[in-house]
């Protein structure tokens, strides 16, 4: 890197977080360059000194991507003080942040990166990336629940988009959503009468999760343009 970069995005390059979360920081006050309050329009170079909430910043890193099989229990929020929080399963040679979310009671495929502008991509709403899930309900459903469920739900003051929803046994089926709306899934079952009682993400786009090369808890590193879109 020889030309100056907008702040944001050195802040995203360097794994810190999103260009959005990067902004909202400077419009805190919580970011300084060479020792004065930082502005939006800045543009650093890697010998200036960057100073995010007390820490100060190093230069970019290689940028990485970890697929990691979450299991139940693990919460996704990154709190130091909560000790079933992700951050204490994370490799700790880098800052790494989760892309989406799994909720606590929920399990399987989940993408890790310090690639803040990665993240910002596929966790933005356009992107449309397709997201498996395998979801076992309380009690048998039928057909009509399925086309329920694929037509659109009311969701938190919204109709969820179309989706895939495949029966896979009397209480299990495949959803495939190109959206993530907080605790999606357990809302739509629960608007048609029914209760999930376990939600496994199996894909995110072409990454499919194998449970023969990704055991529970355990993480791989996978190509960090598997994810260009």
């Amino acid at each position: 890197m020889t030309e100056p970069m907008r702040l944001a995005k050195y802040l995203g390059h360097c794994g810190i977080c999103s260009r959005k979360q990067a902004s909202r920081l400077i419009e805190q006050g919580e970011v300084t360059v060479n020792g004065r309050l930082a502005d939006h329009i800045d543009h650093v170079l890697p010998s200036d000194e960057i100073i995010v909430a007390g820490q100060k910043i190093v230069g970019p890193t290689e940028k990485q991507l970890f697929a990691y099989h979450k299991p139940v229990g693990i919460d996704c929020k990154l709190n130091l003080h909560d000790p079933t929080s992700l951050v204490h399963s994370l490799p700790k040679h880098t800052r790494l942040y989760p892309i989406g979310r799994l909720d606590k009671d929920s399990r399987g495929l989940l993408l890790i990166t310090n690639d803040g502008e990665l993240c910002h991509r596929l966790n933005h709403p356009d992107s449309h990336v397709e997201k498996e899930y395998h979801v076992t309900l309380d009690r048998a459903f039928d057909e009509r629940f399925c086309q329920k469920m694929a037509k659109g739900i009311p969701v938190d003051g919204q109709i969820t988009l179309p989706c895939e929803v495949t029966p896979l046994s009397t209480r299990q089926f495949r959803i495939v959503l190109k959206q993530g709306l907080n605790r999606q899934i357990r809302k739509m079952a629960k608007y048609c009468g029914y209760r999930v009682i376990d939600l496994m993400r199996v894909r995110i786009g072409a990454f499919q999760l194998e449970l023969h090369s990704l055991p529970e808890s355990h993480f791989i590193e996978i190509p960090i343009h598997y994810f260009d879109i």
